[in-house]
């Protein structure tokens, strides 16, 4: 028997299903995707087809049907200054006013928004302070400060995820009298931005951390990854990870244990009597200049017989012959976690991944040769082994992937948030609050039996 029905607006392909559909009693009401790719793998994995709006409708019939959990990763779009002092009409026109209307009229106990960070941030405090004045408008509890959270500060035994990933998690419980709402709103987030418990999120290792139901570590071993050789390197990319691993092995062999910490950039190598900085060229500039003219005087001893070995970089292209160690004490190139950005080649510690975003950025694993599978990224946001893509190019699964919410993060936010309101969600519905708080800490247990999620394995 249902305990509490949820919705799925802006569902994406289902990250909010897989955290409310893995708790007992959970059942989904609606959800809404007007993504038709996304639609797809949403329907392929949850039995659910999503509509295709949360309001295809007038202004006088809901659409949504009756429900005890709203969520939404909903997308932000700036709010007029000039229009600030106008009540609501200052959202009206904006995805968030549907999702307003939606909790005037059925007033679901507890609400879950989930956003990208920057609607915390100081561009952007009119925008969070109307939808927080809004909110309690509609008779909701919701802080008035932005809760920013990351699966990494989450221990595998929570569901957490070795990627930074922070998001703005809106938590909302109804109370009814838009006073008492804002009586009761706090003036802190609700979790902080920082590990939980003793977790520390240096321990994450990408290929060692057991994570998931099945216990595995994030990275699959080579020969369980499909059409591995589309995930290999080109050998344009394997050429410039091998001239910036010989840069960096000679470094260590010179005895260098700390690369420095600024970009490096090869076409500013000059000796430090030669530097010559224009008037007009910015500070930072300027100071990123002297770094790398001090580096290069430093080891032009080492640095010169590089170039020389290397046609002097003359067949990398300009954005390649730049090199940002971020990987701390990590002995040589290939052990790190690297990226091939527009501003040069990035490497990092083999911790924790960085957010998923477009395929040309895609994670490489320099041990491995390759860049991280459509497997790999599932399981960085909490979706279990069986979730697929099948018949999809990869690219879309990256995509859709980079959008989604993390299973885990949101795990946390909601029993969290449950926790903290449980006699005041339990007013209106004593069931919600019942079940969520019944249900397994870590989601990853409730994933691994995915027909409790209304789907045959």
């Amino acid at each position: 028997m249902s305990s509490f029905r949820f919705v799925d607006l802006f569902a994406g392909i289902g990250g909010f299903h897989a955290t409310l559909g893995a708790v007992n009693g959970g059942t989904l009401a609606m959800a809404s995707e007007i993504d038709a790719p996304a639609a797809a793998i949403y329907a392929q994995n949850w039995n659910e087809a999503p509509e295709g709006d949360i309001i295809p409708l007038t202004e006088e019939t809901m659409a949504v049907p009756e429900h005890e959990v709203l969520s939404a990763g909903f997308p932000c779009q700036p709010f007029s200054k000039s229009g600030f002092q106008r009540g609501i009409n200052e959202a009206r026109g904006t995805l968030f006013f549907n999702i307003l209307r939606i909790l005037q009229e059925r007033k679901p106990p507890v609400v879950m928004l989930e956003n990208v960070r920057n609607l915390a941030g100081p561009r952007h405090r009119e925008t969070w302070a109307t939808i927080v004045r809004l909110m309690q408008e509609a008779g909701y509890k919701v802080s008035t400060r932005p809760t920013v959270f990351s699966p990494h500060f989450l221990p595998p035994e929570l569901g957490g995820r070795p990627q930074i990933r922070d998001r703005v998690f809106i938590m909302a419980t109804y109370v009814g009298d838009p006073e008492r709402a804002r009586a009761l709103s706090p003036n802190e987030p609700l979790v902080p931005r920082a590990a939980v418990g003793k977790w520390n999120p240096d321990e994450w290792d990408i290929f060692k951390t057991p994570i998931g139901p099945e216990q595995r570590p994030l990275v699959q071993p080579d020969h369980e990854v499909v059409r591995i050789d589309e995930y290999r390197l080109s050998e344009a990319d394997s050429y410039v990870i091998d001239v910036w691993a010989d840069f960096v092995a000679r470094l260590r062999n010179k005895g260098v244990s700390k690369l420095p910490g600024f970009p490096i950039w090869a076409d500013e190598f000059v000796h430090l009597d030669s530097l010559e900085i224009g008037e007009d060229v910015p500070t930072w500039k300027a100071d990123f200049l002297r770094k790398n003219a001090t580096f290069y005087t430093e080891h032009r001893d080492v640095i010169d017989p590089w170039l020389r070995a290397h046609r002097n970089l003359q067949d990398l292209p300009a954005s390649r012959r730049k090199l940002e160690w971020q990987a701390q004490s990590t002995e040589a190139l290939r052990d790190t976690v690297m990226h091939l950005r527009p501003s040069g080649l990035r490497a990092k510690r083999p911790t924790y991944l960085p957010a998923l975003v477009a395929i040309t950025q895609t994670s490489i694993l320099g041990a491995r040769g390759r860049r991280i599978s459509p497997r790999e990224a599932a399981r960085l946001q909490g979706l279990p082994d069986w979730f697929g893509f099948d018949g999809q190019r990869d690219a879309l699964t990256y995509k859709q992937l980079g959008n989604g919410v993390n299973v885990g993060a949101a795990s946390f936010m909601l029993r969290t948030h449950v926790e903290q309101d449980a006699d005041l969600i339990a007013e209106t519905s004593p069931a919600t609050a019942q079940a969520i708080l019944s249900a397994p800490r870590n989601p990853d247990e409730a994933l691994a039996e995915p027909e409790r999620l209304g789907r045959a394995a």
